[in-house]
């Protein structure tokens, strides 16, 4: 069943696309997505993939493409990064709002100024109400297999929302690994093809994309996020059908790793997940009570779990690749939120990596050191926020 291939993450991503078949990619290039989408351009020059390749003049053209494809109810990808996607921002709105279920990639980055290359989540965290379902990835097979669930997830009736599949600049994008690529017959029948009436169609004459007065906006949001509830259950349920069919998981919204007897729990996202479960492996090693949560989707985001873990452990920390300046990290205030009421757990956040800094294993072990300290009944302004120093 499949192949394996030593791949990067942007590559392992393209296959995904690949596998899903869509019938058009509009594509712009920016650093660290442009060899995904220079990937697709290969599969489609040499045959492996039966689809149009839009080469637009900017990010938004790209997005604005997207949309115009769904709406002829076709399948369509795209991707950027970083500025990339913030100028992708006005289509955005648009397209989650009209109902459109394109999805993208986000090989994040750092957003200027200071002008930056490298991997932080301010890009696509930026775009957090934009209205698109955000997934954030690990590995390059969780990159492959994300990029199909994702079609499965925006496609579904219950559903039709865009979706972002994050993939950490260059941590992930431009490193190499050994990668199972299914087979397009196994993925054929986990993804079938694309079938709407929410599409133009002379026969069936609709508004799509259109003008809505006061007197029913409302209505219009409250079914945006009735659809996010609705994908909170999805994406648990096609992650499931997914392992059952390629023997892989990914756990829906959010994995649990280590948390069962675990007294400090550090919360992750992306590749620093899988350093930080390396890490916890050696701390458990050493006979402490460490733990990881690692968070996969941000939007919709699983407040529900985390209200239910609230006073479970001595202390909970959040590691953020991204500031909501005037406030804490990003995800910090959302985990906050949720866990309003949290029966003495301590918290901390942790704000790092900023601009692609290196997040190395001790500074993960200085994190749990914080909340060790925590728990012991040490006062915040006693503890030392390593995770702190951006």
């Amino acid at each position: 069943m499949g192949t394996k291939a030593f791949l990067s993450a942007n590559e392992a991503a393209a296959h995904g696309v690949r596998l899903a078949r869509p019938k058009v990619i509009s594509a712009y290039p920016i650093t660290p997505q442009t060899t995904l989408v220079e990937k697709l351009a290969d599969f489609i020059a040499d045959g492996q993939l039966d689809s149009k390749y839009m080469m637009v003049e900017s990010e938004h053209s790209a997005m604005a493409s997207a949309l115009g494809v769904s709406m002829m109810g076709a399948r369509v990808f795209t991707a950027s990064s970083s500025q990339g996607l913030l100028y992708m921002c006005e289509m955005l709105s648009y397209v989650s709002g009209a109902r459109h279920p394109v999805v993208m990639a986000d090989a994040n980055r750092s957003t200027a100024t200071p002008w930056n290359i490298y991997g932080d989540h301010r890009d696509a965290m930026a775009m957090r109400d934009s209205g698109f379902v955000q997934l954030y990835v690990e590995s390059g097979q969780e990159a492959l297999d994300t990029m199909i669930q994702a079609y499965k997830l925006a496609e579904d009736p219950q559903v039709m929302l865009p979706v972002m599949v994050n993939l950490d600049g260059f941590t992930l994008t431009h490193t190499y690994d050994l990668v199972d690529i299914p087979d397009q017959d196994d993925v054929d029948r986990f993804l079938p093809p694309f079938q709407t009436k929410m599409k133009l169609d002379f026969d069936n004459p609709q508004v799509l994309c259109g003008t809505i007065g006061p007197a029913f906006h409302t209505e219009g949001r409250i079914q945006q996020c009735e659809a996010f509830e609705v994908a909170k259950k999805k994406i648990a349920e096609i992650d499931a059908e997914y392992a059952k069919m390629f023997g892989r998981s990914y756990h829906g919204m959010y994995e649990e790793y280590k948390c069962e007897d675990a007294e400090q729990v550090l919360v992750a996202t992306g590749s620093l997940a899988g350093t930080t479960r390396v890490v916890v492996d050696e701390l458990r090693a050493e006979g402490r009570k460490v733990g990881m949560i690692k968070l996969r989707s941000f939007r919709p985001f699983p407040k529900e779990f985390f209200a239910s873990i609230s006073g479970k452990y001595k202390a909970l920390g959040v590691t953020d690749k991204s500031i909501s300046f005037g406030f804490d990290g990003t995800i910090y205030g959302d985990v906050k939120a949720s866990m309003y009421g949290n029966c003495g757990t301590k918290m901390a956040n942790f704000i790092c990596g900023l601009g692609g800094r290196d997040v190395s294993k001790d500074m993960i072990v200085e994190m749990f050191d914080v909340l060790q300290n925590l728990s012991d009944g040490k006062s915040e302004d006693e503890v030392q926020f390593i995770g702190k120093r951006w």
